[in-house]
């Protein structure tokens, strides 16, 4: 089959943006899927080396879940393997369900892997309900959780999401993606493809990659780099004892295809492009955008000068380091805001914050011989807050438990840095770059409009950061480089067709501007999805208290919820 000039639509850009879901019809006009996920472990051999790593039905990435808008899926998730693990269904909203999410120690506990216990264990069941407004995945519950019908006032969706592992750093290898195609009768807001094929970027370490979380966590120092990065579990024949396993995709001249890249990897943003090519982004994280030509990623002209390595085996692609690239390209998406698809910004805002992204410092225990900068441990914040995540127990049961004697302790996460600075200055002073480690949440009423302003520092050094948020989606109004001046930036945003997203791409040395209302009640996740800036501490959590009414409140706990 011939490859040249293909038409490609390209669904999803760099770190973990994803095409989405939308809000479930009634309960009778639904199909139901029922998938099996057990967590095991397989011997994988990659780069002349045979490991062992954590799985799904022994299968790396892991299967794909498909179904069309509207369906109702139901995941029973086995855990088989030899530790802790939790899954999130990344990019789905769970209205009213917080309990589904699976973020370790925010929204539940992990599944243990000591025995049947309350439904957790090898051989238990973690049955996951999803009506496509949002997954429904009671974590490790004995019995699948009873039929609601909820919604959400987010614009309708459909495409890719991905599921992963939320413990630790086993979405190295248990991952994969969901595939949700436009109800029947209806039709996706461009030409139907030929074919739909999900592309998932990730990494392989030839090491232990468990080791490698500990390594790090004890030493303070930076985290091992990965040995290759792969495409759909494979490095490439650019690899050793790599060519026979390469990822290969055979495609009929003439013919559009739909590419579904998902970015998997715990450490590396990415630029992606297919040699020859013309791509065109037609949407991102959960959300349809106005058709956009990939310029800076085509390779399509045969004429044309190019560098002595460019063939037609590779498309040429900015250096890994041009963020200037991917922050003129991220600028460009727009929402398709049409009747099918509308884009329903908030206008009027209740709730202001500017929330300062760092890479720090934390004191080196007296007895420890820490590897970061300054003999000292490397971290991570926002607004000077290095997040702390409980280990006992659970944010979202204690405060479920609590609600009606206020809550939890720590609810004081600050809306603004506690001392304002010059963030994107060459020349911080350096006992800026300290920080300590704490538990400390924001609470939000049911309804309230939020705006939050994601600053990048230069505290260490600047950096993008891949920031995103459970279960809420949010509108991207602006975007740009420096620091944000709350008297001028807000008259440049875009209230007409910003895209809307899960995760945002702050820009190094720039910031971003998100709005979304806080109308699903329960407890969020915010974090920067560069695992090792999570574990650092660059999160927070959202706690949105319920509303008026029923369909305003957070669910209650399913049966057997996993102890910690």
């Amino acid at each position: 089959m011939a490859v040249s000039r293909m038409p490609v639509l390209w669904f999803l850009l760099g770190a973990v943006l994803t095409l989405g879901v939308a809000v479930s019809p009634a309960e009778g006009s639904r199909s139901r899927r029922h998938y099996d996920f057990f967590i095991r472990r397989a011997n994988y051999t990659r780069l002349c080396h045979r490991k062992s790593i954590p799985t799904v039905n022994g299968r790396f990435p892991g299967p794909t879940i498909y179904a069309r808008k509207g369906d109702v899926v139901t995941v029973d998730v086995h855990n088989q393997g030899d530790k802790n693990v939790t899954i999130h269904w990344h990019g789905v909203d769970q209205p009213r369900n917080p309990w589904s999410d699976g973020p370790e120690f925010i929204t539940q506990c992990p599944m243990c892997e000591c025995g049947f216990s309350k439904g957790a264990g090898p051989g238990s069941k973690l049955p996951a309900r999803a009506g496509t407004g949002g997954l429904r995945s009671p974590s490790a519950a004995s019995s699948p959780a009873p039929a609601s019908r909820t919604g959400s006032s987010s614009p309708g969706k459909e495409g890719t999401l991905w599921w992963h592992a939320h413990s630790d750093f086993d979405r190295a290898t248990v991952h994969g993606s969901i595939v949700i195609r436009p109800r029947r009768g209806t039709s996706y807001p461009f030409k139907k493809p030929h074919k739909e094929i999900p592309i998932i970027l990730g990494e392989w370490w030839k090491g232990n990659v468990r080791q490698l979380l500990a390594d790090a966590l004890q030493t303070g120092g930076e985290f091992q780099p990965s040995d290759a990065n792969t495409i759909n579990g494979q490095p490439g024949d650019m690899f050793p004892c790599s060519r026979d396993g390469t990822f290969t995709l055979p495609v009929e001249h003439g013919k559009t295809y739909i590419l579904r890249p998902i970015n998997a990897a715990l450490v590396n943003e990415f630029f992606f492009g297919v040699a020859g090519h013309r791509l065109t982004m037609v949407g991102t994280d959960a959300s349809y955008v106005k058709p956009t030509a990939t310029a800076v990623l085509e390779y399509t002209d045969d004429a044309a000068p190019s560098p002595s390595w460019a063939t037609s085996d590779f498309p040429i692609l900015p250096a890994i380091d041009d963020t200037a690239a991917a922050d003129a390209y991220t600028a460009r998406l727009r929402s398709l805001a049409s009747d099918a698809h509308p884009a329903r910004v908030p206008r009027r805002v209740d709730e202001h914050m500017l929330v300062a992204i760092a890479v720090n410092e934390i004191a080196c225990a007296p007895d420890k011989n820490c590897q970061g900068p300054r003999g000292n441990r490397l971290a991570a914040s926002l607004n000077n807050v290095s997040f702390e995540a409980p280990r006992h127990t659970d944010i979202l049961g204690v405060y479920y438990h609590h609600r009606s004697g206020g809550g939890v302790r720590g609810a004081d996460f600050p809306s603004n840095p506690p001392l304002p600075f010059n963030f994107t200055a060459d020349d911080l002073p350096p006992e800026l770059r300290l920080t300590a480690r704490g538990t400390r949440v924001k609470v939000l009423g049911y309804g309230t409009v939020v705006e939050v302003v994601l600053q990048d520092t230069a505290i260490l050094s600047a950096e993008s950061h891949p920031i995103h948020l459970h279960g809420h989606s949010f509108y991207v109004v602006g975007t740009g480089s420096g620091n944000f001046d709350d008297g001028r930036d807000p008259a440049g945003y875009n209230l007409v067709d910003p895209p809307y997203q899960k995760t945002v791409a702050v820009p190094k040395g720039g910031w971003s501007a998100i709005r979304f209302r806080a109308e699903n009640p329960g407890v969020w996740f915010m974090h920067c999805h560069f695992e090792r800036r999570m574990v650092w501490g660059m999160d927070t959590v959202f706690i949105v208290k319920d509303g008026s009414g029923a369909e305003k409140k957070m669910m209650p706990p399913p049966p057997g919820m996993p102890r910690c």
